[in-house]
């Protein structure tokens, strides 16, 4: 039995109607970067948070290739921002090497108990309890 997402009953502004009517709750490329360019990393040289620089399509792609991981359930670009969110979250620390974000990035994409758009959904999410608002029309 599928189950409903609690979250269709909830109002939405049409540009979020708009992006989910084509995407899902799926990244697109815009999205990716909309959601990348928001992420922050603390420099360790001068302790500040700043914007990390996102990893392309192409460059995720090759270090999924040169670990030899296969995506089976990947929307989008979902999989891209994964790359990004993990390492700018995890690298050097419970993500030790290249080897294990791609790895990484194959246990969140392919996760058998995730629920359809997950990682999009936890993205809003995090924006939504950090007081952040998504804007929506950037990402159509």
């Amino acid at each position: 039995m599928k189950k409903i997402p609690l979250d269709i009953y909830d109002e939405i502004p049409d540009e979020m109607r708009s992006y989910l009517k084509h995407n899902g709750w799926h990244f697109n490329h815009k999205a990716c970067e909309y959601a990348v360019s928001a992420i922050k990393k603390r420099n360790t040289a001068t302790g500040k948070m700043e914007k990390i620089e996102m990893m392309s399509k192409e460059t995720v792609d090759t270090l999924l290739s040169k670990y030899g991981v296969t995506l089976d359930n990947n929307v989008g670009y979902d999989y891209v921002f994964v790359a990004n969110y993990g390492r700018a979250k995890f690298f050097k620390s419970s993500i030790m090497d290249e080897q294990r974000l791609a790895m990484y990035v194959k246990d969140v994409i392919d996760d058998e108990m995730a629920g359809d758009g997950e990682v999009m959904r936890c993205w809003d999410a995090e924006m939504t309890s950090r007081g952040i608002p998504v804007e929506w029309e950037e990402m159509l």
